[in-house]
Formats: C-alpha cells, sequence, structure tokens
C-alpha cells in the first residue's frame, strides 16, 4: 500500500524499513570482511579508498562478492579484486587491483594491464598499494568510468 503525500508512516514501518537497513549494511560489512580474510593488511587501504569513493559518489551500490566488489550506478564502473594483472615479482606484498570500465584506452605509467573486451569498452586495471595511490588523478579516471557507466 502507497502512503500518499503528508499521510504519517508508522513508527513500526519506519523501525522495520532502519532495520532492514542496518541488516544490510552489516551484511555487506560481514562480507567484505571475508572478501579481505587473506588480505587483511590491505583492508586498511581498501576502508580509506571506499571512503574517499562513497564521498564522490554517495549514490553508489556495492556488490561484495567471492572474487571481486562491485561499485555500480546504473551499470558496473568500477571493481576491486586480487587479480594477477603483473607478475608475481612486480607485485607489492599487499595490494588490491582497482578495475575501470572506460570508453578508450588509458595511457600511464599507473596502468598494469588494459583489454578492449568489446569495441569503445576498455578494461583497464590498476594496483593499489599504498595511500599516494588513492590520489586525484585515479579519482578522475574512476570519475570518467563513473559517467561512461552511467551514459550506457
Amino acid at each position: 500500500m502507497r502512503k500518499s503525500e503528508g499521510q504519517k508512516i508508522p513508527e513500526k514501518e519506519i523501525v522495520n524499513s532502519n532495520f532492514a537497513e542496518r541488516n544490510r549494511m552489516d551484511t555487506t560489512l560481514q562480507d567484505t570482511l571475508f572478501f579481505f580474510d587473506r588480505h587483511q593488511a590491505v583492508y586498511p587501504l581498501y576502508e580509506c579508498f571506499q571512503e574517499k569513493l562513497l564521498a564522490r559518489f554517495p549514490e553508489s551500490r556495492i556488490k561484495v562478492q567471492k572474487s571481486q566488489i562491485s561499485y555500480c550506478n546504473r551499470h558496473h564502473y568500477a571493481c576491486v579484486s586480487f587479480l594477477k594483472v603483473k607478475k608475481k615479482s612486480e607485485l607489492p606484498e599487499d595490494y588490491f587491483v582497482l578495475t575501470l570500465g572506460l570508453s578508450a584506452p588509458l595511457e600511464s605509467d599507473r596502468v598494469a594491464a588494459k583489454t578492449e573486451p568489446y569495441p569503445g569498452r576498455w578494461t583497464t586495471h590498476f594496483v593499489i598499494s599504498s595511500p599516494s595511490d588513492l590520489d586525484e588523478k585515479l579519482f578522475d579516471w574512476i570519475e570518467q568510468a563513473y559517467s561512461f557507466a552511467q551514459e550506457k
């Protein structure tokens, strides 16, 4: 049943709604902690990344899966994973991989790998291993991916 404008929502519905939201957030946190179980040293860096990302894109939806954490608007625009995008000897000890979907190839020394799985769609991977990686340039690229996903 839909509430008409000006009609008061019963307190019980508000409490149930708040409980459902808290429960969903608790489940997401538990799933995220499980995702980072074997990579606990990099979890604080991930928390910093997510805090900055959600401050810039607060309407993002987060989906925690076994192999990745996805960030979505209309479509996926970014993913966090532990892909092996370089030789093990070229990777830092503690890191996560940030993957962005972009409309064009990105030319930067910071790009660990890129592919064009579909014409006009570039999957671009970055190795994130320190707070200095979470700079304005990275978030400009994330914004490009966000806009690209929103417009598809």
